[in-house]
């Protein structure tokens, strides 16, 4: 029988994926990349990806001259805050201070900048670690300047995927500035408003982050579905075209073998040959058509009058032992597509004199036996034997085949109301 001996080599071609944009609100570009790694199991570049896409990053609206190699000038928005750390340099009026202070927000400014282009977890860890330094030891000299601990509380959650990692360091950070305040000295309310916009700033970022995060997972899983989906429609698509190319050119290669061998001793028999030959190409060009579209099954009993006609022109007599049942449209349809591929397969390799087929409704299943006297010997599945086992598993149902003397086909499949 044909592919039994044969080794099956499939090459499945990867979809490319297509992010779609929805606008949000955007972080700087190393945060983002940062709370990319954070999807779970997703593959780095995909996560990084639907983290764009749901930052709105990824929408026209929201580039400026291409992402992420664009004009990042946008990450620097949210250095506005950043204006109450000049409140007590103002109110001093102290060149030296204001020297001081242009020192320390140039550190800030670096790190700042470090962040949005930081291209790893542990490049943004040591950075906020270096933020945070510089904030408490600043704080004594400027109280005002405090909220740089509030640029930490905010950006660490966008760079850890753990919420007790998150909780740890704006706990850290509170307990950090309760501690500094009272061995200082410090007034409650100059180290309480930045502990207090801790909590709260991180707290909002960390629900934002999350969000986002369970986003992109969603989104990954709705694209993993639809290639899923697209890749089952092609495996499928290449059985119905092996089923209907395979069964055709074994007639057409058959009939013309026989329409050459009658040509000098019975031309009016090898002529009727040919023509058959031809209505059979157009058949199957037809029938491509049909599969295509989705709809190739004529039915059962069309299909097993048409294995008489096959099996006849190969010397192969068939008996069909009992009418097929009454079956769904799909049942109908992988039934007869098994009935070609095992005709087919007959007609190829078999070498066999006689065919029986028989229909069975019994215990809630219908089985079909398909038998012949051939030389059987399969040693392994081929790419028809596949597709049939694949066909009736899609329905339920068993499959099974034995080779030992000549070779038997059993498929079972549960009934269903037709």
């Amino acid at each position: 029988m044909a592919d039994f001996h044969s080794q099956r080599s499939e090459g499945i071609t990867k979809v490319e994926e297509n992010q779609k944009s929805e606008s949000s609100s955007r972080m700087p570009l190393g945060l983002w990349h940062s709370l990319a790694s954070g999807c779970g199991d997703v593959p780095p570049q995909q996560a990084y990806e639907a983290v764009r896409a749901h930052t709105g990053s990824g929408n026209a609206k929201y580039r400026r001259g291409g992402w992420p190699d664009g004009n990042r000038l946008y990450d620097y928005v949210w250095l506005v805050y950043s204006v109450f750390f000049f409140i007590e340099p103002i109110v001093r009026h102290n060149a030296r201070y204001w020297l001081e202070f242009a020192v320390v927000y140039g550190i800030f400014l670096a790190i700042y900048s470090g962040l949005i282009y930081a291209r790893t977890k542990v490049q943004s860890y040591l950075l906020l670690l270096a933020m945070g330094v510089l904030g408490l030891s600043y704080m004594p000299f400027n109280n005002s300047a405090c909220g740089i601990l509030v640029y930490v509380a905010a950006f660490i959650p966008f760079i850890s995927d753990s919420v007790a990692v998150v909780a740890g360091t704006i706990a850290s950070l509170c307990g950090a500035v309760a501690i500094e305040g009272y061995l200082l000295h410090i007034s409650p309310w100059a180290w309480g408003f930045p502990a207090f916009f801790c909590v709260v700033v991180g707290g909002t970022n960390l629900l934002t982050s999350q969000k986002i995060r369970s986003k992109a997972k969603l989104e990954l899983a709705h694209e993993e579905i639809e290639q899923l989906a697209k890749l089952a429609e092609r495996e499928r698509i290449a059985r119905d075209l092996h089923d209907v190319l395979g069964h055709t050119l074994s007639v057409i290669v058959l009939k013309s073998e026989l329409a050459g061998r009658l040509f000098e001793r019975d031309p009016q028999r090898a002529r009727q040959e040919i023509g058959e030959v031809e209505q059979v190409s157009r058949k199957a060009l037809s029938e491509v058509r049909e599969a295509i579209r989705g709809y190739r099954s004529e039915g059962l009993v069309a299909e097993i009058e048409r294995a008489h006609r096959t099996l006849d022109a190969a010397g192969v007599s068939l008996t069909c032992e009992s009418k097929p049942p009454a079956l769904t449209p799909a049942e109908e349809t992988v039934l007869s597509l098994i009935v070609r591929e095992a005709v087919t397969n007959i007609v190829r390799h078999a070498q066999a004199n006689q065919c029986r087929m028989r229909f069975l409704t019994e215990n809630g299943h219908t089985s079909l036996t398909v038998e012949d006297d051939g030389r059987g010997n399969i040693r392994q599945e081929g790419n028809g034997l596949r597709g049939m086992r694949e066909r009736i598993e899609g329905l339920g149902g068993h499959f099974t085949i034995d080779g030992r003397e000549g070779t038997r086909l059993y498929i079972e499949i549960p009934v269903r109301s037709a």
